[in-house]
């Protein structure tokens, strides 16, 4: 990497942690509609003022997203994505610092969405400004593109990449995200599961009864249980005819690159404070479980009371959020028909799906494209070790709209360590960590630019 480029950026490596602070001090919570429009008019002017033209953009009923470019010294050109929406910082009391406040101690720094996905969204933007301060020009040209509703599924992202497809012309993508392992080495991971995330209501009676009516009473809450307990089993397959028809067989190369990764089973099982997987899977089989076949997890019930005491009611209506991961070649849309005819199918009809948009389909870019070799190769400039390969990320976005503009995506260039919390109470990242995601992006706009 050009030595003048490093020594800028480690010269200037405080205004970095300045900008970090200020724009995690601005509120960006999708899922309640705080602070996105005016954290977009942020991210506008952070690109604007580092030398990257920039614009708002929305797609019909959406909000807006940044989109930037800057023409640099070669054609070749990088395409990155960033949001700058954040998961809603509760439970606040079990932060130490407040979330909308950054806070640096003992070499870290605390905030919601520091590392998902702030952190990352300006240690590219410091590299970028390294190289304009220093040599005048990036050494490729770029474009990005910061929106800010991935935390709720980018539900307008299929519409907004339909809309302005045209604009997108480049040679791969850097996605959100990216860091290190526990053993301090850089990942690069190469796809994203798809989501489906629905809410399903049960109703008995008009109002809620009393608990003597039992024996005669239709009970919500048991209807919406019995009918969670036709779509997976004890066995941990989802039962739904054909929900498995469409899942595409991993690769050798892929299950290869699985099997080099570390085993981490002990730690996570740690972090977890499990003794043990479902399925005691382990190692390989547990790697392989977890990021390349789908799932379906309850993520919420409600229903009748579940306040202080006693209160012996039958409830009039119970709810459940669901969610599916899906990897590919699963189909939304096939996913939520599927689920409705399966509870049609097994006498539960009534239930009612509401879908409340934001699914996102799997995407995965194959581990033998050249990009991946030159993220790799620029990794080793800035980490002590080589960097691990992971076919995807068992987590969600919206990758798939960039790999159908025929674009390799990978995320490899980010901030984040197994530590993070990332969702959680006193999110973080580590200062060296964010230095060394600086350092890495600077080196890729110089290994890109070359070809």
């Amino acid at each position: 990497m050009d030595a003048e480029v490093r020594r800028y950026i480690e010269a200037h490596f405080n205004e970095a942690v300045k900008d970090l602070e200020r724009i995690c001090n601005q509120p960006s919570v999708s899922a309640q509609g705080l602070g996105i429009a005016e954290c977009a008019d942020l991210v506008k002017r952070m690109l604007e003022e580092t030398g990257i033209s920039a614009h708002l953009l929305a797609a019909p009923g959406g909000p807006p997203a940044v989109f930037g470019e800057i023409r640099g010294a070669s054609a070749r050109t990088l395409l990155v994505y960033d949001h700058f929406d954040v998961q809603p910082p509760e439970p606040l009391e079990l932060w130490q610092t407040p979330p909308f406040n950054l806070s640096v101690r003992d070499g870290c720094a605390y905030a919601r969405g520091v590392s998902d996905d702030k952190g990352n969204l300006v240690a590219r933007l410091h590299a970028i400004r390294a190289w304009l301060k220093v040599k005048g020009r990036l050494p490729c040209s770029l474009q990005y593109i910061v929106e800010g509703e991935e935390e709720i599924g980018s539900p307008h992202m299929g519409a907004f990449m339909g809309q302005h497809r045209s604009l997108f012309k480049a040679d791969f993508c850097i996605w959100e995200g990216g860091g290190v392992n526990s053993q301090g080495r850089p990942q690069i991971i190469l796809g994203c599961k798809g989501i489906v995330y629905l809410e399903l209501e049960a109703k008995g009676t008009g109002h809620d009864a009393h608990s003597s009516y039992g024996a005669v009473v239709p009970n919500a809450a048991w209807r919406l249980a019995w009918a969670l307990r036709t779509i997976k089993g004890p066995d941990e397959r989802v039962r739904i005819r054909g929900f498995y028809d469409r899942v595409r067989r991993p690769t050798r190369v892929e299950l290869a690159a699985l099997r080099r990764l570390p085993d981490e089973t002990e730690a996570d099982l740690r972090g977890w404070g499990l003794k043990g997987f479902l399925k005691d899977v382990r190692g390989y089989t547990y790697r392989k479980r977890h990021l390349l076949e789908p799932s379906c997890s309850i993520c919420g019930i409600e229903g009748g009371y579940t306040g202080k005491g006693t209160k012996t009611v039958i409830p009039a209506a119970a709810r459940a959020k669901i969610d599916f991961r899906l990897v590919p070649d699963q189909r939304p849309e096939e996913v939520v028909e599927g689920l409705k005819a399966h509870l049609a199918e097994h006498g539960f009809g009534d239930i009612q799906v509401r879908d409340p948009g934001g699914h996102s389909p799997p995407a995965r870019t194959p581990i033998t494209s050249p990009w991946v070799k030159v993220v790799g190769e620029t990794a080793k400039e800035v980490y002590s070790g080589p960097p691990e390969v992971s076919p995807t990320a068992a987590g969600s976005g919206p990758m798939a709209y960039f790999r159908q503009l025929g674009l390799d995506v990978i995320m490899g260039v980010g901030a984040g360590y197994p530590e993070s919390r990332i969702h959680s109470p006193n999110e973080n990242i580590r200062l060296d960590d964010f230095r060394r995601a600086v350092l890495h992006t600077a080196a890729l706009l110089e290994r890109v630019g070359r070809g």
